[in-house]
């Protein structure tokens, strides 16, 4: 029986090819109608700047009109739905990555946030959803006397 050397990256090769090959299937079974008609999430980021909660959502080509924006009791929630270019069927596509569809995002808020004062304005596809503070929830200077 003669030696061999073992080579490990034969066998990472190996399971990179059999990666691939599933990972190929895959993409096979995920058809256009998949993608326009199903759900999908819009990535967010929220933070904190001075008085205000910011709420940033990436919601390209979606209409302005779409988009309802709710607050009830303690819980925002912002959704919305973004459709095909008019004229194209899913089966022109060559590549769909993003979905297509509608949204749904909801956010617990504390009980500091000024619901009456809320505020949402849409630019180059980012929502943007600013919660201003309740007046006794803003930090307040203590001076110290003496």
């Amino acid at each position: 029986m003669a030696a061999s050397r073992w080579d490990p990256f034969r066998e990472l090769a190996g399971l990179q090819e059999g990666l691939d090959r599933m990972f190929r299937d895959i993409d096979r079974t995920r058809t256009a109608q998949n993608f326009i008609s199903s759900q999908w999430t819009p990535p967010v980021d929220i933070f904190e700047a001075g008085n205000l909660f910011i709420i940033k959502l990436e919601i390209p080509e979606v209409d302005k009109e779409s988009i309802d924006i709710r607050m009830e009791e303690d819980e925002l929630t912002i959704s919305g739905e973004r459709r095909l270019e008019q004229g194209t069927e899913g089966e022109q596509y060559l590549r769909m990555e993003r979905g297509y569809g509608t949204f749904t995002r909801s956010f617990s808020l504390t009980k500091t946030i000024d619901a009456s004062e809320i505020k949402a304005s849409i630019k180059d596809g980012v929502l943007r959803v600013e919660l201003p503070k309740k007046e006794e929830a803003k930090p307040k200077k203590i001076i110290i006397e003496g």
